[in-house]
This record gives structure tokens, sequence and C-alpha cells, in this order.
């Protein structure tokens, strides 16, 4: 988790949605592309490319978000794929489940849904936490 060559992405940003905007619609794309604005649709990178999604403070995704890399501190309602890497900074709010490679989740970030771990590919090595019954 705390392995950081797999790396940090390109720090590049190809497009951005100002804050202010909305889109209705979805949206394909490969590179850079920060988000300020809002999102009614899709967010998804072209396969096979690698690609970065950062969504600030301001930014808002209503639908399903597929990227290598993504950088969240604004709000999404949908499901959430980071194939590679998968930041959740503080003001971060997800609602629908997530998927991820390797996740770093910051103090104050809320999720609503599931964590799932595509290396995970064995069940039989998953580790069941016990609760305590005070």
């Amino acid at each position: 988790m705390f392995n950081r060559k797999h790396g940090k992405p390109p720090n590049r940003i190809d497009t951005l949605i100002g804050a202010g905007s909305v889109i209705q619609g979805n949206i394909s794309f490969s590179g850079g592309m920060r988000i300020d604005g809002e999102v009614n649709g899709n967010v998804v990178a072209i396969p096979g490319k690698p690609s970065t999604l950062v969504l600030s403070e301001q930014g808002c995704v209503n639908g399903d978000v597929s990227v290598t890399h993504l950088v969240v501190n604004g709000s999404i309602c949908g499901t959430v794929t980071a194939s590679e890497f998968l930041e959740l900074h503080a003001k971060a709010r997800v609602t629908g489940d997530v998927n991820y490679k390797i996740l770093e989740i910051q103090v104050g970030a809320v999720l609503e849904g599931r964590l799932i771990n595509m290396n995970a590919t064995d069940q039989d090595k998953v580790v069941a936490l016990k609760t305590s019954n005070a």
C-alpha cells in the first residue's frame, strides 16, 4: 500500500472541466483530466492507454468512473474502478463500490460502498476480522 513505485501518474493535465461547468453525458478520454465542475454521466478512460483523473474539492461525478489513476477530493456517486492507483483525499465522498489495485485513504474521506481489491483473486487468502463482544 505504501509502495510508491507503482506510481505517481504523469503530472500533465490535458483536459479541464472548469468550476461551474455542467456536462450532461458520458466522457471518454486518455492522458490527464481534471474536473472542477459537474459531470452527469460516466467518465471512462480509453482502454490500454494511461489515464489520470483528478476530481477537485468542487468536482462532482454522477456516474461510473473507470481510469488508471484516480485522485478524488470531490464527490462521486457511482461505481469506481482504478486499475492502478486510487487516492481518496480528506474531502472525498464516494457513494458506490470501489474497485482498486493500490489504495490510499486520508483521514476524513467518506466511502459508502464496498472496497474490492482487484489483486485479491483467491478468496482463501482473505483474512476475516473478528469483532469483539464487549
